[in-house]
């Protein structure tokens, strides 16, 4: 099975570093210096799951470079990056390609099918604390690092690869979820990242502030419980309670742990801000839920009302 990574920052570089480092086919999308080095001197990873990895001869190219067809497709760039890899993806595939979206957000792979007519765009989530150290090096952050994935309804999809696909991450140390309702459990991630973003690019905090009991945890929560109720009212069959399970989350996280929005933030990068905070407000506003946490924090930066 080959596998392609779309996408090597913190999140494409673990998942792919993982797979490599089990044998598995995989070449990596790559762009600039993190492209060179990755060509030049392989990839490092420093994983809180299994230690250093060091595959000193991966499989790493540009996407001109690119001229094979993947079996699966992991599409690991930003929700504001997708719309522009559509035309790659296309060429990347063959029939029976399995494409898989871990982005930020909710609904991502129904936007992406829509574009990409005729392929299997399956929906996923990752659970993870991950970035580049420097172009060709990586770090993934504390022993919580999961993977959840499954067919969108209505989409038929060949079970026995989905469960190739769920074995090769499991036996390369990732603990994986093949769903059986991805929608329910891709809003679930949503509600934490979306909280965890929230909460700390607002306060300027680390996951160690909120698993401090006062103020930052009481706001998490807050979110939380707005969140939550906007799932309810879109029919979401939500199976636990979200205060509980995104607290156990953030408890089980590095304290060092600071959300990618917050740090692309502070860098004055493009941030996924729209998709985290202003659409859960949009969202409220639409299923008539008050949601008065996610609205000031919305307004604080810059969202306006309509």
């Amino acid at each position: 099975m080959k596998y392609l990574i779309i996408g090597t920052g913190g999140t494409g570089a673990a998942i792919g570093g993982f797979l490599a480092s089990e044998d598995k086919d995989v070449t990596f999308i790559a762009r600039g210096k993190n492209l060179e080095q990755l060509k030049q001197n392989g990839l490092k990873l420093k994983s809180g799951v299994r230690g250093d990895i060091y595959i000193p001869n991966i499989k790493v190219v540009s996407e001109e470079e690119y001229k094979d067809k993947a079996d699966v497709i992991f599409v690991c760039v930003k929700t504001y990056s997708i719309e522009e890899v559509i035309p790659f993806i296309r060429k990347a595939s063959h029939d029976n390609t399995i494409i898989i979206p871990t982005a930020n957000g909710f609904g991502i792979g129904d936007k992406m099918s829509a574009t990409l007519n005729n392929l299997h765009v399956i929906d996923g989530c990752i659970y993870i604390s991950a970035f580049m150290e420097e172009p060709g090096t990586f770090v993934q952050l504390g022993n919580f690092y999961k993977i959840v994935f499954g067919p969108r309804k209505g989409d038929p999809v060949d079970t026995d690869i989905l469960n190739e696909i769920k074995n090769n991450l499991s036996d390369a140390g990732i603990t994986t979820i093949l769903s059986d309702n991805i929608q329910r459990d891709t809003f679930k991630k949503f509600t934490f990242i979306s909280t965890l973003a929230s909460c700390a690019a607002y306060y300027d905090i680390t996951s160690g502030g909120i698993q401090r009991e006062g103020m930052y945890r009481e706001t998490f929560k807050e979110l939380c419980k707005e969140i939550e109720k906007i799932g309810y009212e879109m029919g979401l069959e939500l199976d636990s309670d979200i205060v509980e399970e995104n607290l156990k989350i953030v408890d089980s996280t590095n304290p060092d742990t600071t959300s990618s929005l917050q740090k692309d933030m502070k860098e004055g990068k493009k941030s996924e801000i729209d998709g985290l905070i202003f659409e859960v407000v949009r969202l409220a506003d639409k299923y008539g839920v008050e949601a008065p946490f996610y609205t000031s924090i919305a307004k604080y930066f810059g969202y306006t009302i309509k």
